[in-house]
């Protein structure tokens, strides 16, 4: 199987859904089905329906976050020792060479990617011209508007 690459705040959060999701979601909708049923009538009524198809997203929803979680490769960006170089979890300062405008990304795990954040995935097509790059490189990056260059001012393990 595929490990599933994550920085440790990404795992700390997932943990955190999935604590949500069992300590209050499920007991929630659990009563709210008990609550529907004591309405009489099963065939009829929309509150045991909407209840139970909400208690299946959320039995989904944290089957596929336990699976995450176990299959994940949890990476601690501090502990890097890549020479410089831009991998999983670095964060990477950039300069656009046609706007020379400046911006900020580290590196995550899809689940992570929040580009108002800073954060990109892994698999983007800019994180995928950036690894194994090092500060002073030039990454070009195939964008929907055509290429882009970027060079590499810094990058840091934080």
């Amino acid at each position: 199987m595929n490990k599933i690459p994550l920085t440790v705040t990404g795992a700390e959060l997932l943990r955190q859904e999935l604590h949500h999701l069992k300590t209050v979601e499920r007991p929630n909708v659990i009563a709210a089905i008990a609550e529907a049923r004591s309405h009489g009538d099963l065939s009829e009524n929309a509150e045991y329906d909407a209840a139970k198809e909400r208690q299946g997203f959320i039995e989904g929803r944290i089957k596929e976050v336990e699976g995450k979680l176990s299959m994940a490769q949890i990476i601690d960006p501090t502990l890097l020792d890549a020479d410089g170089r831009c991998v999983f979890g670095a964060t990477i300062e950039l300069e656009d060479l046609a706007s020379e405008s400046s911006v900020t990304y580290q590196i995550v795990g899809d689940d992570e990617a929040d580009i108002k954040a800073g954060k990109i995935s892994v698999s983007s097509p800019i994180a995928r011209a950036l690894i194994g790059k090092y500060a002073g490189d030039v990454a070009e990056v195939q964008a929907p508007g055509g290429v882009r260059e970027y060079e590499i001012i810094d990058v840091r393990y934080i």
